[in-house]
Order: C-alpha cells, then structure tokens, then sequence
C-alpha cells in the first residue's frame, strides 16, 4: 500500500515517541506501507525538522532521514499543481498521484481542500491507523 506523509505526520513522530504518529512511521521504516516522497518533500522534512523551536539533535534527523530515504519509493512528479491553499502541500499531492499511493495523511486536513483527490485520500493519522489496522490486521 503507498502512502504519502505530510511532514507534521514526522515531526509528531518525533516529539511523541509511541504516538500514532511514531507507529505510522516506523510502519513505513520497517516497509510495512510503502512511503513515497519526492526531492521537493524530502527537502521539506528536512528544513522543518532541522528547525531550532523543535530542539531535534542534528545525528537524530540525519538518521531518520537516511532510514526514509533507503525505504521510501523516491518519484519524480511530472504534473505541477495548485489545489492545495498553501503552495507547498501541492508538493504532496503531486507525488501522491505520481505514485498512485492510496492514501496521504496528515495532521492539517484543512490544508488540503477535499477528502478525496484523484482516489487518493486525504486522512488525519488516527484514522489511517484505523484503516491500516484493518487491512493490515494489526
């Protein structure tokens, strides 16, 4: 199953070792789902985690990021576009679509402006927990 992670889904992992958020990741690192990034958004994770009011130490993230890299299906969107209010979480749906991922989840749903775009949708990560457990049979 692909799946795309906004970047709050990763910095909540990390402030909440054991939250949802933390098992959603470490599914994805042990190729459970299958992650799927693109340059654009492994740019992102790592500018917002580098961030100082987060406090993340430098070996942390390079390590996170080394794990996401080697696991995650890394596409290159061919298709720009301008759904998404923010500029930004266009990057997201983008490579959702490229890689035909079922599902993108994060944290902001209001970011994104519908619940489903191109059958793919567009979850909060308790509630893609609550999918992936049934299909997964965790």
């Amino acid at each position: 199953m692909r799946v795309v992670y906004d970047t709050n889904v990763l910095v909540s992992a990390a402030l909440k070792p054991g939250s949802t958020p933390a098992v959603l990741v470490a599914l994805a690192l042990a190729e459970r789902v299958r992650l799927c990034v693109s340059q654009s958004i492994l740019a992102e994770y790592r500018e917002v985690l580098y961030r100082p009011k987060f406090g993340f130490e430098a070996p942390s993230i390079d390590a996170l990021l080394e794990d996401l890299t080697r696991t995650a299906l890394l596409v290159h969107p061919a298709m720009r576009l301008n759904v998404a209010p923010d500029e930004a979480d266009n990057r997201f749906l983008e490579c959702a679509l490229e890689a035909g991922a079922a599902f993108l989840v994060t944290g902001n749903l209001r970011h994104f402006p519908v619940a489903t775009f191109e059958d793919i949708r567009i979850l909060e990560p308790a509630r893609f927990a609550h999918v992936l457990a049934e299909r997964l049979r965790l």
